[in-house]
């Protein structure tokens, strides 16, 4: 089965996986997205026995359906190898009844290896897949993991220069060091003054600014992205969903088919949503619980249906989790209001125009209708009734963030 992808907002055609990839952004502004979420194809008891790159192609085969065989192979044999401190790649602790999946053991320590040592591999099949003749600019917006992780990955690789912009005030120190030290001599770092979401949104523009991308093209150049906006970031972290939930069935952990929970915690949406993506291909996945720090507006839309940006920036010691504008709620969005990129796209502009948006009852899509029922219910329930129906839909809906539930 050939999977295509197609924009949030639908003003493109359907682009190839290796396309999506390139292009980073679609035209319209929107996110490129799978036109159906495939089902993983191999039997648990055998993904069990796989090693951490076995599983990585059994998993990335099912979206990146335009690349061969030895290509995908090479990618991912690339990419986790001895850059890693540990051959598992991704180890998974017991610790207090909960099990840890260690996502840290990559080049610099921050999860974001797990997606950006393949991606500048997957960026470079791709480009030759397509005959691309000009050089590609990697534009990154990073609230502090994302960056280095993404410097390092695309450090001196052939036909690529990557540029980093990072908010001066509202990375971590470490994090600072590891970008303005990076070495390569196709690495750009730029320290902006204002946030993550200022850096984010002035990335997206310049991918949208038409006579820029002209003048570009003149001179030998193209805008991709590094940011899990690219698709090609996203697919690569569903793997370690499926490895962590095999990693439990071959330890004896739990049985083929039993359903787990994971928690997440979550600044621009990425992680969490690779894990829906993982439950909707069929891993047993029973809840995703979202995980927010103090700029809680991932929390505050979850439990009112209304996403408002228009708030207070809190710097807080997670700078990776201090973002307002969560770029990959849009594909959650797209996909729970059944596939209505027109819908989608007035979601967007009404957060672009006014700071916020509202699930509501005519908004199409199962999921969709489920979290108004939840939000109106909670609204207009009594005490003890609230509390029922709050645990019925609980166990429907996968994104809840009650007490019950947290």
């Amino acid at each position: 089965m050939q999977v295509l992808y197609k924009s949030t907002r639908g003003k493109e055609e359907t682009v190839t996986a290796s396309m999506a990839i390139l292009k980073g952004l679609s035209e319209d502004g929107g996110l490129f997205v799978p036109t159906e979420i495939p089902k993983l194809d191999v039997p648990m008891d055998e993904l069990a026995k796989m090693s951490y790159q076995e599983t990585a192609y059994e998993v990335m085969k099912c979206f990146l359906t335009d690349f061969t065989e030895e290509e995908l192979k090479n990618c991912i044999n690339n990419a986790y190898d001895e850059k890693f401190d540990t051959k598992e790649i991704a180890p998974l602790h017991e610790a207090d009844g909960a099990y840890f999946l260690e996502l840290y053991h990559g080049a610099t320590i921050a999860f974001k290896d797990m997606a950006l040592s393949i991606l500048p591999h997957l960026m470079t099949t791709a480009a030759k897949k397509n005959q691309v003749k000009n050089e590609i600019v990697i534009l990154t917006a990073t609230s502090g993991d994302t960056g280095k992780a993404a410097m390092a990955g695309f450090a001196d690789v052939p036909g690529t220069k990557i540029i980093v912009f990072y908010p001066k005030h509202g990375v971590s120190p470490i994090q600072e060091k590891q970008m303005v030290t990076q070495k390569g001599n196709n690495t750009y770092v730029v320290g902006i003054t204002g946030n993550f979401d200022d850096a984010q949104t002035a990335v997206k523009k310049m991918f949208n600014d038409k006579e820029l991308e002209a003048e570009l093209d003149a001179a030998g150049y193209q805008f991709s992205s590094a940011n899990s906006i690219n698709i090609g970031r996203l697919v690569p972290q569903i793997v370690y969903y499926v490895y962590a939930y095999a990693s439990l069935v071959r330890q004896g952990k739990i049985k083929d088919g039993q359903e787990i929970n994971v928690v997440v915690p979550t600044g621009n949406f990425g992680n969490i949503l690779a894990a829906y993506y993982a439950k909707q291909m069929g891993l047993p996945v029973h809840k995703l619980i979202c995980a927010s720090n103090d700029n809680k507006v991932l929390y505050d839309f979850f439990r009112t249906g209304t996403y408002d940006r228009k708030r207070d920036f809190i710097l807080t010691t997670s700078p990776s989790m201090d973002i307002l504008i969560s770029s990959n709620l849009e594909r959650l969005i797209y996909r729970i209001a059944g596939g209505d990129a027109k819908k989608c796209a007035e979601l967007m502009q009404s957060l672009t125009a006014g700071g916020e948006y509202t699930i509501t009852e005519d908004h199409e899509g199962t999921a969709c209708r489920l979290l108004w029922q939840l939000l109106y219910r909670r609204r207009n329930s009594k005490n003890n009734r609230r509390n029922l129906q709050r645990q019925s839909l609980c166990d429907r809906y996968p994104y809840c963030s009650c007490s019950r539930c947290l």
